[in-house]
């Protein structure tokens, strides 16, 4: 599992480090070197030829103003002939140096760089710099220039002009949108990122992309976006949360000492300690600290495989009410979803007309009540109004019965009372009273606004893309519901942590691809029903579980190209297979 850190459990991971004399930037700068002479170096090697004039110093400080390139093979200079294929000797790169511990990294890095060969010259957007970073820089035989000496748009050039930038500006303790100049000067940057397309430069952040949410992954301002992330120690929480996370490219983690568990007395302060794979995280259920990620072993290892002792009614009865005489679609696709999932037996509440449909396509479903072990309520159900009273099809009235039994306001039912249950789409406008954790509440961020308006929160669709994890957990506290925030990167909030899932394709976003998802959803709630009801931190382990799955199974059945809700079913029974197997 990848586990993010905060901030502040960042810096209290480093100051015992520090005083013990580790040379923390040290490894940081050579690492950093090391992934940009990597870069350059296969760059290099892929384009073989070309040529590149370098000017002297031109008027605006920088060097380099006039150049006439053929390609873009770094290496050649006039007088010398081009650099042989992987030469990494001649290579531009400019360095974004911002005043505190990253920018002496990027400034330690940028010197490792010129004695490999390599052109580099560092823009210093403060007045200050780190004084032994710039101090190494100038004596390897670095040039730095002043952002006030040489404005933005000759920085502007220069980038365009470079192989490789790195984005030094700001570390960990930043918070908010970048402040002038530094923040004029990434906004002018990021402007012409995006017009040069695949000619801008390999852009490399340091530690993380200047401007994030280093513990929401929030984008108050304007952030460079990254081809690669190389960060420290440990995985920051911005960079595997949406939006932020889709600005950090690559992510390449490097150890320069961080314990991997710190012990109980290293946090000072901490409440309580919840340990979720490799590293253990302190603070409340709440707290920003904990953001996971769920990797194929996690999942493998949560997954209710049976045994030869098992039969259909252990291994878990999904009850699916979904789909109605106007949307029976969403009914087929939850139902093979539990169904390609594993599950013992799908069972299916709904008008006859849309039962037939279910039956035409998984004639293994029961279209029966009975016993049933984990609920899958609202897909294909429109929003209730309760103005307007249940639906012709009955099945408002369907779910209402089922979430009794969910929340326990019935001590029991005809289903044996309590029980987990996936509440998606209109089943979400049939909340009325607080939810245990075992209930998963599956909206997009549209829904998911809606939802949260009812509660008296003011907060549109937009609010909730900007800050997915705040408002899914502002959810979760509301509701005492687990809360699966669907999106190109997912988000799940429940007891003692928080989930970040990206494992499907841009082209998973189609219409039925989430009760595909409800569907796997519900049979891995019904697999461990007794365990999630006993353990509340489950749930949301066993949510991130089946994003995992359900998005393999779209990366495999889109292949790289477009894809439709029911194969996404079809390809879940490989990816649990190579799962399991592995």
């Amino acid at each position: 599992m990848k586990d993010a850190w905060s901030s502040d459990e960042v810096r209290k991971a480093e100051e015992p480090l520090i005083a013990a004399g580790e040379p923390l930037m040290a490894r940081a700068a050579y690492a950093l070197a090391q992934a940009v002479l990597r870069e350059v170096a296969a760059r290099t090697a892929a384009r073989p030829g070309g040529v590149r004039l370098h000017g002297g110093l031109g008027s605006d400080g920088l060097p380099g103003t006039a150049r006439v390139r053929s390609g873009r093979t770094p290496g050649s200079r006039p007088g010398r002939p081009a650099a042989r294929r992987g030469d990494v000797r001649g290579a531009r790169v400019l360095l974004l140096v911002g005043p505190g511990n990253n920018g002496g990294d990027t400034l330690l890095a940028g010197a490792h760089l010129v004695r490999r060969g390599l052109d580099v010259t560092a823009v210093l957007a403060s007045a200050r710099a780190h004084e032994e970073g710039l101090a190494a820089f100038e004596a390897a035989g670095g040039h730095a220039v002043s952002l006030a000496d040489v404005r933005v748009p000759p920085v502007v050039r220069e980038a365009l002009d470079s192989d490789v930038v790195l984005d030094g500006l700001v570390g960990v303790g930043a918070r908010g949108a970048l402040r002038p100049p530094a923040g004029g000067l990434v906004r002018a940057l990021a402007e012409a990122q995006e017009a040069a397309g695949r000619r801008w430069p390999y852009t490399v952040a340091v530690d993380i992309p200047s401007g994030i949410g280093v513990d929401d992954g929030a984008v108050p301002g304007p952030v460079l976006r990254a081809d690669r992330t190389v960060t420290f120690g440990a995985l920051k929480a911005g960079l595997l949360l949406p939006p932020a996370a889709q600005l950090a490219g690559e992510v390449e983690l490097v150890d320069i000492g961080f314990p991997a568990d710190a012990g109980p007395d290293h946090w000072a302060g901490a409440a309580q300690r919840v340990t979720l794979g490799r590293h253990a995280m302190p603070g409340t259920d709440t707290g920003t600290g904990r953001v996971h990620r769920m990797e194929p072993a996690d999942v493998a290892a949560l997954w209710p495989a049976p045994t030869a002792r098992d039969h259909k009614y252990t291994r878990g009865v999904v009850g699916v009410i979904a789909g109605t005489s106007t949307y029976p679609g969403a009914a087929v696709l939850a139902t093979s979803g539990a169904v390609r999932t594993g599950a013992g037996m799908v069972r299916y509440l709904g008008p006859e007309d849309v039962g037939t449909r279910v039956l035409l396509a998984r004639p293994e479903v029961v279209v029966a009540g009975g016993r049933v072990q984990a609920w899958v309520l609202g897909p294909g159900i429109p929003a209730f109004d309760p103005e307007e009273g249940p639906d012709d099809d009955g099945q408002a009235r369907r779910v209402f019965g089922a979430l009794a039994a969910v929340t326990g306001v019935l001590s029991e039912d005809v289903t044996g009372g309590k029980m987990p249950a996936v509440i998606d789409a209109g089943a979400l406008t049939m909340l009325e009273h607080r939810l245990p954790a075992w209930a998963v509440l599956t909206p997009h961020a549209g829904e998911l606004a809606e939802l949260l308006q009812g509660l008296g929160h003011e907060v549109d669709r937009a609010a909730v893309e900007a800050r997915p994890l705040h408002w899914a957990r502002t959810a979760h506290q509301a509701t005492g519901a687990t809360v699966l925030l669907k999106g190109a990167i997912t988000v799940v909030a429940g007891p003692g942590a928080a989930y970040t899932q990206a494992d499907a394709p841009a082209w998973t976003a189609t219409a039925g691809a989430g009760d595909v998802l409800a569907g796997i959803l519900g049979t891995l709630l019904a697999g461990r029903s007794a365990d999630v009801v006993a353990d509340e931190t489950l749930a949301p382990r066993l949510a991130a579980a089946a994003v995992l799955v359900h998005g393999r199974a779209a990366a495999g059945a889109s292949a790289g190209g477009p894809v439709a809700a029911l194969e996404i079913a079809h390809a879940v029974p490989g990816v649990i297979a190579e799962l399991l197997g592995g």
